[in-house]
C-alpha cells in the first residue's frame, strides 16, 4: 500500500507542473500580440490619417481656381464704424470701392460688413451695378464740366496729349480706373473722398452731345470764375 501511494504521489506532480507552466506559456504570446497589434495598428492608422488628410488637403488647395474678376478694383477709403444698439455697440467696417476695365468703364461701390473682406466684396458687387461709360474723344474728356455733390464741387477741364492726368486724390483714382489719360481738375469745399468721387462720377455723366453744350454757357462762366480763383 505504501509503493502504491508513492507511485500515485509521482505520478500527480508533473500533472500539477504542467498545469502551471501551460498558462504562463499561453499568456506570453497573447501580450506580444496585443503589443504587436496595438502598436502596429495605432502606428499605421495614425500615419493613414496624416497621410490622407495631407494629401486631401493639398489637393483641396490646387484644385480651386482663382476668379478672375471682370473689373480692376482699389480701396478708395476703408473705415471702422460702430452702431449704438439697446445691447452695446455693434463694430463693421465701411468699405468705399472704385472699379473699372480702363477702357470708359467705371464704378463706385460703398458697403459695410463684419469683416474688410466682406466688405469689400459687397462694395465690388454693388459697384459693378453703378458702373458708367465715359466718352473718351482725342484721349481726353469732350468738354468741361462743374459738378456739386454735396459739399464737393469738382470742376474737370479737357487737356491736350501728353499732358497726363493733372489731378489728386479721388478724381484721379477714378480718372485712372475709368481710363481717361488727359484731364485737368479742380476739387472744392470737401476733403471727403467719397463725396469728391461721387461728384467726379455725377461729371462724367454729364457729357452729351454738342446741342447740350451750348446751353451750358452759365455754368461755363461759374468754371471761369472758379479757375481764375
Amino acid at each position: 500500500m505504501k509503493a502504491d501511494s508513492r507511485y500515485n504521489m509521482t505520478e500527480q506532480q508533473p500533472t500539477i507542473q504542467t498545469q502551471a507552466t501551460e498558462p504562463a506559456k499561453q499568456a506570453a504570446p497573447r501580450s506580444g500580440n496585443r503589443n504587436s497589434r496595438g502598436g502596429g495598428d495605432q502606428r499605421n492608422r495614425g500615419g493613414n490619417r496624416r497621410g490622407g488628410e495631407s494629401g486631401g488637403s493639398r489637393g483641396r488647395a490646387r484644385g480651386k481656381t482663382q476668379q478672375v474678376r471682370e473689373y480692376e478694383q482699389k480701396i478708395l477709403d476703408l473705415a471702422r464704424v460702430t452702431r449704438v444698439t439697446a445691447g452695446g455697440k455693434r463694430m463693421s467696417f465701411r468699405a468705399a470701392l472704385i472699379i473699372g476695365d480702363k477702357k470708359g468703364k467705371v464704378g463706385l461701390g460703398v458697403a459695410k460688413g463684419a469683416d474688410v473682406q466682406i466688405a469689400v466684396e459687397k462694395a465690388y458687387r454693388q459697384a459693378k451695378k453703378n458702373i458708367i461709360t465715359v466718352p473718351i474723344e482725342n484721349e481726353t474728356i469732350p468738354h468741361v464740366v462743374l459738378v456739386k455733390d454735396g459739399s464737393a464741387i469738382v470742376l474737370l477741364k479737357p487737356a491736350p496729349k501728353g499732358t497726363g492726368l493733372k489731378s489728386g486724390g479721388a478724381v484721379r483714382t477714378v480718372l485712372e480706373y475709368a481710363g481717361v489719360p488727359n484731364v485737368v481738375s479742380r476739387v472744392l469745399n470737401s476733403s471727403n473722398k467719397i463725396n469728391i468721387a461721387r461728384a467726379a462720377l455725377s461729371a462724367l455723366q454729364q457729357f452729351g452731345s454738342k446741342g447740350k453744350r451750348m446751353n451750358k454757357k452759365i455754368e461755363i462762366e461759374e468754371i471761369k470764375s472758379i479757375s481764375n480763383e
